[in-house]
């Protein structure tokens, strides 16, 4: 990355975090682009160099926070056919695979996990969760015989008691070691399996 091209990055991610920092306390209509500049320290002309208008940074504040997680993850492609094709033991979605890189970025954005939490409409949670839940949990839960009517019961009792877990975790300032709280979970999971 050449010079010119860190300095845009770094002046984005600013307004990125400006607009993840106001969204802590404002709903996102109620922002603006003058509060975006100033907690960012940016003038309004640089704004307009990156962005056409404000849907336009949370569009790439949504990108910028998919790839950062995605970053965390092994590169592990779980694909439909080769969930058909993996052994039964290695489609366990509560492992150390998944939790601990999930819970470490947890715990570097905590802010955004909170605002996460507050604004699931404004960053499509739902859309993305909908699309997980059927190229991956539906393949996997079909492949351990579960009956498809149970499919959605089965993944409300996990995703919300984890996150319950995890929000908890957030409030507490993460002050739990992300190992123990991983175990914790996993505890759980087989006590309740």
């Amino acid at each position: 990355m050449n010079k010119n091209e860190s300095k845009y990055f770094n002046t984005a991610k600013k307004m990125n975090d400006a607009l993840i920092s106001l969204l802590e306390t404002k709903e996102y209509e109620y922002i603006t682009i003058k509060e975006i500049c100033h907690i960012a320290g940016v003038n309004r002309s640089t704004f307009y160099l990156h962005y056409s208008n404000m849907s336009d940074l949370l569009e790439e504040t949504i990108e910028s926070l998919n790839i950062s997680f995605n970053c965390h993850f092994k590169s592990k492609d779980k694909e439909s056919t080769i969930i058909s094709k993996e052994n039964l033991e290695d489609l366990l979605l509560i492992n150390d695979d998944n939790l601990i890189p999930y819970l470490n970025f947890i715990k570097e954005n905590k802010n955004v996990y909170k605002v996460l939490r507050t604004h699931p409409q404004l960053f499509n949670a739902n859309k993305t969760y909908d699309q997980i839940f059927k190229k991956i949990f539906v393949p996997i839960m079909s492949r351990f015989g579960l009956d498809e009517k149970w499919h959605k019961y089965m993944m409300d009792f996990y995703i919300l008691g984890i996150s319950a877990i995890v929000l908890d975790w957030v409030y507490d300032d993460c002050i739990i070691p992300v190992k123990e709280v991983s175990d914790f979970i996993k505890g759980l999971i087989v006590k309740n399996d």
